[in-house]
């Protein structure tokens, strides 16, 4: 597939930014991979330190997180098992596809992060609104994640307190604000403030582990529920033929792990678009039954009565349940700083392109800047987690976003890669190549479209 790509667009130097942004602060690169430093006599040349089971590894790490909090509602909204099974089966036919098209992109261009990606493959434009998403994703991320720690808390809080409802409900520690803001003040800003976030990479592990729990925990009581769970209705078709629609945003946002993936597959010992798609493939398979198993069974236990956070549906006094919130707590905890550092590399990325400052001559107002960005973004991202309640109110914003990762960037890369190739015939070949990408772009503005519209109609107006 690489044959033909020599001459794909880059003009993104030639913009008025600077082009020195072109380290873009080592935007969005993972900080559980480690790779050689990119150079222009060496780019293709390099090997990573990555084997292929590891990869594997980072991108399921990529890919799970509190996002499966939110499956047993998408199969409600799907209209049952089979329903939402299905749709996942389609929708990851074509994750995949994104996985491998951004792979393919990246050695041809030789860049090493998505938007460096789109930026080299479709140029400024497409670029600059990849980023600008980007931010925006992160952001909106980073404010599920705060919600997700006031549930949490809720139901914890309500099992230790031992007195009646009515006595309890009035103490100001219980408040929900007041415990928001203050694990957030106390655990995330802190862990926000700091420049490089490599030390995060060993918490992610424990992340997996949590996430597997929650799962494990969510089969089981499905299996052997407790006598007072009954679930009051288990759809078996969707209500309205669109309705199943509603489920995308959160298979989109709980499989959406492509903007982490190109530095994954830039660290691996060998970098080919073949042994990657062997990848992603294991990846995303093992995601599925994860993601899977917590919506059926999530579903199936509660029926239509889910609540948009699977763990909310459980009694506050339940001790397995109370430490799968425990450790959903500590994924949010460790996951918010290293999305706002992604959030907060491309902002950097995007300044120092409109100044044409290069990041050496920048070094001394950067500190002052990260600390007014950091700060100004955690101070957004907690008032707004405290007037939003619902997480899937977020989650459906998001996820249309998730959709432009997975799908629009990636058709619109493969499109223009194919257009790039001098070639005197187009083979049939080219041309099931282009008319995938021509699909995958309208598909996920087809998503983004009905995502928005949904929460700017329904959802935000309700």
């Amino acid at each position: 597939m690489a044959q033909g790509t020599g001459s794909i667009n880059s003009d993104y130097k030639d913009w008025e930014w600077s082009a020195d942004a072109g380290e873009r602060a080592r935007l969005l690169q993972s900080p559980s991979v480690e790779m050689a430093p990119k150079s222009r006599e060496s780019q293709g040349n390099s090997l990573g330190a990555t084997s292929v089971w590891g990869a594997v590894f980072i991108v399921v790490n990529a890919a799970l997180g509190a996002g499966l909090l939110n499956f047993p509602a998408a199969f409600s909204m799907a209209g049952g098992v089979a329903a939402g099974i299905a749709l996942q089966m389609c929708m990851l036919i074509f994750i995949i596809g994104g996985l491998v098209i951004l792979a393919y992109c990246s050695q041809a261009s030789n860049e090493r992060t998505y938007q460096e990606v789109v930026w080299a493959v479709c140029g400024k434009v497409p670029g600059v609104l990849c980023e600008v998403a980007i931010a925006v994703y992160t952001f909106g991320t980073c404010i599920a994640f705060l919600i997700i720690i006031g549930d949490q808390e809720d139901k914890i809080i309500a099992a230790l307190v031992t007195e009646p409802e009515e006595a309890g409900s009035n103490r100001w520690y219980t408040d929900r604000k007041f415990t928001i803001s203050i694990t957030a003040f106390l655990l995330i800003l802190p862990l926000s403030i700091p420049k490089e976030i490599g030390f995060q990479k060993y918490a992610s592990s424990l992340s997996v582990i949590g996430t597997w729990y929650v799962t494990a925990v969510i089969i089981i009581k499905y299996i052997w529920p407790d006598k007072e769970l009954t679930p009051v209705e288990i759809p078996t078709s969707p209500s309205t033929w669109t309705a199943v629609f509603n489920a995308m945003p959160t298979i989109c946002f709980g499989f959406q792990c492509h903007v982490s993936s190109v530095p994954v597959f830039n660290s691996m010992k060998q970098p080919e678009v073949k042994t990657w798609g062997a990848v992603v493939t294991a990846a995303m398979v093992i995601a599925l039954f994860v993601y899977t198993g917590t919506g059926v069974c999530g579903f199936l236990t509660f029926g239509a009565s889910v609540e948009q956070d699977i763990l909310l549906s459980y009694p506050s006094n339940d001790i397995p349940v109370a430490l799968a919130r425990a450790f959903i707590i500590l994924c949010v905890l460790t996951s918010y700083p290293i999305l706002h550092f992604c959030g907060r590399a491309v902002l950097e990325g995007l300044w120092l392109r409109y100044t044409g400052v290069t990041v050496e001559e920048d070094v001394v107002r950067e500190r002052r800047r990260r600390l007014l960005q950091t700060i100004s973004w955690f101070l957004l991202t907690l008032l707004l987690a405290l007037f939003i309640p619902d997480i899937g109110k977020v989650i459906t914003v998001i996820g249309g976003l998730a959709a432009c990762f997975i799908f629009v960037f990636p058709g619109l890369c493969l499109i223009q890669a194919k257009l790039s190739e001098i070639q005197e015939t187009r083979a049939l070949s080219w041309w099931a190549l282009v008319s995938y990408g021509v699909f995958m772009v309208t598909l996920g503005a087809f998503i983004f479209g009905q995502t928005t519209a949904n929460a700017i109609f329904v959802d935000l107006t309700a």
